[in-house]
C-alpha cells in the first residue's frame, strides 16, 4: 500500500468519520480527526431537548446502496435498530395522497386526476426534441403541465428555494418515480370496480429503512465514533485557518496542526473562508455556488394525535399555505423519541430558506405549530408540551445549472495542493449526498490515498449513476476488513 503520511481530517460527519475509519481499519496510524461541535454526527446528529424529546437535525431514514456501509454500521449499533416499511404522503387539499403521488391518481379528486392524467398523455404524446437542461424541463418532459403543477413545482421549488428553472436535472437519477401511463390507466380504470385499483410496483430505495431504537440518526454517528482508535478523534477543535502552503491547520486555540493530505469535509465555500491563498479556481466556483438553509422545528405534544397518522413517516406539503415541505411523525419511528409519559408523541417540520425564499426566524416555531393545527396533524385537544427550533446554514447543495463546470476545477485544484473536499457540501453533488454516500466517499478516498482503490478512484463522486443503480451493494472484497473487525464486538 502506499503511504499518505500524516492525514488530518476536517469534520466528523459521515464523510469525516468513514475516511478516519478506514484508514484506521486498513492500519494507517497517522490519522487525526477535527471536529468543531462538541458531539460527531454533523448534520446527521440528533438533539434532546429541556423536555426530554429527541430530534434529528433534518428527516433522515437509513438505507444504503453499500455492503460495506450496512456492515459498520451493525458493528456501531448492534442489534438497536427498528426496521419500518416506508408510509409517506403528499398533503393536498386536506387529505394525504400514498407517495409517490404519480402512482396514486387514484387517490386525487376527479378534476385533479383528470389534469394529471392529460399532462401525462400531453408530455407521452410530445416528447421533447433535444434532452431537458434545467430540472423545470425535465418535469415537463416526464409528467406534463398538470402534475407540474398540482406538485412537482410548487413542492420543488418549497425545497430547493430556487427556481426550477435554475437547476440542472443530472442529479434526479433514483430520486424520482417515472410514471408508466398504461399501468396507471389500468389503475384508474380499475378503481371503480369491487376489486379496487392494483397496486404499482413499490418503488425506492427508501421503501424499507431501519432506524436506531434510541438516540434518533445521532445515535449511529456517535456509535462509529466510538469504534476509532482512542485519541484519533478530537471534539470542539475549530479550524480558523488553513495554511496550503505550509500544509498545516490552525486551531482556534492556536495550535498548528500539521499535514501531508488533508480530507475536508467543510462547506467548499467555508473552506475557501479558510484559505490564506485560496486556489484562483475555487475563488472562481464561489459566487456561482447555491445552497439552501433549514429550519427544523420540532413540535413536542401531549393528546391530539389523528388516527390518520397512525404509522405514517413523513409527508410533503406543496401548497404555500404551510410553511414547511416536509414533516415527519418523529414518535412513529422510535417510542424513545418522547419523554416518558402517556400520550406523548412529536412531530418535526423542516422549512427552506435561500437567497430566493426569505423566512423570519422570530416566532418561526409558533408559526408552525399553527400551520400544524390548521392543516389537521394536531387535534384541537392536543397540547403543545414543547416546541424546539434549529438552523442550519447549509441545508441542501442545490444542483444549479453549470455546477459541475464550477465545482470540479475547483475540487482538483485543491487535490493538487494535497487537499481533498469530500462529502455533502465538500463535492457539493446533491445525488450522492445521503449518509451512506457521505460516508463511502470517506472510505473511497481513505482507499485511494492508500493506493488500494477501485477502478475509477472513488466511484460515488466520479460514477454516481452507477451507484444508485446498485452496483456496489454487494463487494464481497470491499466486505473483508469490516467482516473480520465484527466478530470482535466493538472498539
Amino acid at each position: 500500500m502506499s503511504d499518505p503520511g500524516r492525514v488530518l481530517v476536517l469534520g466528523a460527519g459521515p464523510t469525516g468519520l468513514g475516511a478516519a475509519y478506514r484508514l484506521s481499519e486498513l492500519g494507517h496510524s497517522e490519522v487525526q480527526l477535527c471536529e468543531a461541535r462538541a458531539e460527531p454526527g454533523g448534520l446527521a446528529a440528533s438533539v434532546v431537548d429541556a423536555a426530554g424529546f429527541t430530534w434529528d437535525l433534518g428527516g433522515h431514514v437509513q438505507f444504503s446502496h453499500y455492503a460495506y456501509y450496512d456492515a459498520v454500521l451493525d458493528r456501531a449499533l448492534g442489534d438497536g435498530w427498528l426496521h419500518h416499511a416506508r408510509r409517506a404522503g403528499v398533503w393536498l387539499d386536506g387529505a394525504l395522497v400514498p407517495y409517490p403521488l404519480q402512482h396514486n391518481l387514484h387517490r386525487l379528486a376527479p378534476a385533479a386526476r383528470e389534469l394529471a392524467l392529460a399532462g401525462l398523455e400531453h408530455a407521452r404524446a410530445a416528447p421533447p426534441t433535444t434532452p431537458p437542461e434545467s430540472f423545470l424541463d425535465w418535469v415537463l418532459a416526464h409528467f406534463g403541465p398538470g402534475l407540474a403543477e398540482l406538485f412537482f413545482v410548487p413542492y420543488n421549488e418549497k425545497v430547493w428555494g430556487y427556481p426550477l428553472s435554475t437547476l440542472g436535472c443530472g442529479w434526479v437519477g433514483e430520486r424520482v418515480a417515472l410514471p408508466d401511463l398504461a399501468a396507471l390507466r389500468r389503475q384508474l380504470t380499475a378503481s371503480d370496480t369491487a376489486e379496487g385499483p392494483p397496486a404499482l410496483a413499490d418503488w425506492g430505495p427508501n421503501r424499507t429503512f431501519r432506524f436506531p431504537a434510541r438516540g434518533g440518526t445521532g445515535a449511529i454517528w456517535r456509535g462509529v465514533a466510538e469504534l476509532l482508535p482512542p485519541g484519533l478523534l478530537r471534539l470542539g477543535a475549530r479550524a480558523t485557518r488553513l495554511e496550503l502552503a505550509a500544509r498545516q491547520v490552525v486551531l482556534a486555540s492556536g495550535e498548528c496542526l500539521a499535514f501531508d493530505n488533508l480530507v475536508s469535509t467543510l462547506p467548499l465555500d467555508r473552506l475557501a473562508a479558510l484559505c490564506d491563498e485560496p486556489p484562483a479556481e475555487l475563488a472562481a466556483a464561489l459566487p456561482r455556488l447555491r445552497h439552501s438553509s433549514v429550519h427544523v422545528v420540532g413540535v413536542g405534544l401531549r393528546g391530539g394525535r389523528p388516527a390518520a397518522l397512525d404509522g405514517i413517516g413523513w409527508m410533503y406539503f406543496p401548497a404555500a399555505a404551510s410553511p414547511y415541505y416536509r414533516v415527519t411523525v418523529f414518535s412513529n419511528y422510535s417510542p424513545a423519541h418522547v419523554p416518558p409519559g402517556d400520550g406523548h408523541w412529536s412531530l418535526m417540520a423542516e422549512v427552506c430558506e435561500s437567497r430566493w425564499r426569505h423566512v423570519e426566524p422570530r416566532g418561526l416555531a409558533a408559526r408552525v405549530a399553527e400551520a400544524l393545527r390548521r392543516d389537521g396533524l394536531i387535534a384541537p385537544e392536543g397540547e403543545v408540551v414543547s416546541l424546539w427550533h434549529r438552523r442550519e446554514e447549509h441545508g441542501y447543495p442545490t444542483p444549479f445549472l453549470g455546477r459541475d463546470a464550477a465545482v470540479d476545477p475547483a475540487l482538483a485544484a485543491l487535490e493538487r495542493r494535497g487537499v481533498y473536499s469530500r462529502g455533502r457540501f465538500g463535492a457539493w453533488k446533491y445525488e450522492v449526498s445521503n449518509q451512506d454516500h457521505s460516508f463511502m466517499q470517506g472510505v473511497e478516498l481513505a482507499e485511494r490515498l492508500l493506493g488500494r482503490s477501485f477502478a475509477t478512484g472513488e466511484p460515488t463522486l466520479h460514477e454516481p449513476g452507477r451507484v444508485n443503480g446498485g452496483a456496489y451493494l454487494v463487494d464481497p472484497a470491499r466486505l473483508a476488513s469490516a467482516a473480520s473487525s465484527a466478530g470482535s464486538g466493538r472498539a
